[in-house]
């Protein structure tokens, strides 16, 4: 599906019947207009259209309230495909996916260091051919490709501003994309993307809003308010890892002091555990071979030092999150990222600090949960990009 295909589909009336479908089905044509407010005529019409294009198919018939049983309408998931990229510092990856998010192909490319700009543009058009050539699905099933890039992303040009894992800046990526592939092509930050993602296939039902938070690398979130994104009046919501939890604590990459994430990275974990551990002289383990991954070993094995660092990291994510909670409010929290793994020390912690912390009886109870997507979510959430556009473009 080249571009001018995909401009027909995003008709609102289109949109508002497929994710009508997308969300309620199996569901009728009656059903559809009685809850869309919609005509009859003006469902019907339409689903034929989408039938036609593949995007909508029919099921068995529905149960009959005192007349001809209704056809039942579906979204036809393996009629189009998503092209995903995830670039993190060290590695391109890219997907193919059905319309549910479930993934057909993958590949990917090494990224090193220094990189330029062109240099950089040319791994990433070959990560996608690459992965459109093994897929072997006709160019014209495709909807359009979803990029999730680390730092600062200017979403509206889709231009990369400051990669700073790659020490660039100004990348054209959505024009550069487009251009070679013909595609529609959408570019968001990383943490947002993910947010999107727990949002669209992470099973958690429909929330008003929802707060997704990445602990890995770096620390960063995207908020998701009725199935959308926001980004704020300079695209740079959801930089909750530069809030600053102590102003008198270490100098933050960014230059401000003690932000959220000179406390709750792997690397922030691995140093304050290397510290711990070399004051106590009993311990006996190489400070060299201390990680955010070998801390948790480490804690997981009955190290107390290890554990009391874990436990003193989630209570200051904890702390973080509630400030979250008395400025948004969400629904529910989703945290992702490498960090999540030592759970079971950190998220008691988080739990218990946010029910120390929290104004109200309700937002203590705010629900905080571990990613289920796992280190896909960030990639599966490149897909829902271009999937909002399409089924819900208002």
């Amino acid at each position: 599906m080249r571009q001018g295909t995909f401009q027909w589909m995003k008709s609102v009336n289109r949109s508002i019947i497929l994710n009508k479908i997308r969300t309620d089905a199996p569901i009728s044509r009656a059903q559809i207009a009685k809850e869309t407010k919609l005509t009859p005529p003006t469902v019907s019409s339409n689903v034929k259209e989408l039938i036609e294009q593949g995007i909508v198919r029919e099921s068995e018939l529905g149960e009959s309230r005192g007349g001809r049983k209704p056809t039942m309408l579906l979204i036809n998931n393996k009629g189009f495909y998503v092209i995903g990229v995830d670039v993190g510092p060290k590695m391109i990856e890219c997907i193919i996916a059905d319309l549910a998010g479930n993934i057909v192909t993958r590949t990917s490319s090494k990224l090193t260091v220094p990189i330029t700009n062109a240099q950089f543009l040319t791994i990433l058009k070959e990560g996608i051919r690459t992965v459109i050539q093994d897929a072997s699905i006709n160019p014209e099933k495709f909807i359009g490709i979803g990029v999730a890039m680390h730092g600062v992303v200017e979403v509206e040009t889709g231009i990369s501003l400051f990669a700073p894992n790659l020490g660039l800046t100004n990348i054209p990526i959505k024009e550069e994309l487009e251009k070679e592939f013909e595609l529609a092509v959408k570019v968001e930050n990383d943490a947002r993307v993910m947010a999107l993602g727990e949002s669209w296939f992470g099973n958690h039902g429909k929330l008003d809003s929802m707060l997704a938070v990445n602990l890995g690398r770096g620390v960063g979130a995207g908020i998701v308010i009725n199935g959308k994104l926001y980004h704020g009046a300079q695209d740079i919501a959801g930089e909750v890892g530069h809030m600053t939890i102590d102003v008198n604590g270490e100098i933050c990459e960014c230059g401000n002091r003690g932000c959220l994430q000179t406390f709750a990275t792997g690397s922030a974990i691995a140093k304050k555990a290397k510290k711990m551990l070399k004051e106590c002289s009993e311990q006996q383990v190489d400070q060299s071979s201390i990680t955010g991954k070998k801390v948790y070993e480490l804690a997981l094995a009955g190290n107390e030092d290890c554990v009391k660092v874990l436990v003193e990291t989630g209570i200051i994510i904890g702390i973080g999150l509630t400030n979250l909670i008395h400025i948004i409010n969400p629904s529910k929290i989703v945290l992702a990222g490498g960090v999540t793994k030592s759970s079971k020390f950190i998220l008691p912690a988080i739990c218990e600090s946010i029910e120390q912390r929290a104004l109200t009886p309700r937002a203590k109870q705010t629900e905080v949960i571990i990613s289920e997507l796992g280190d896909d979510a960030t990639i599966i959430g490149a897909i829902a990009l271009l999937l909002v556009d399409l089924f819900d473009p208002l």
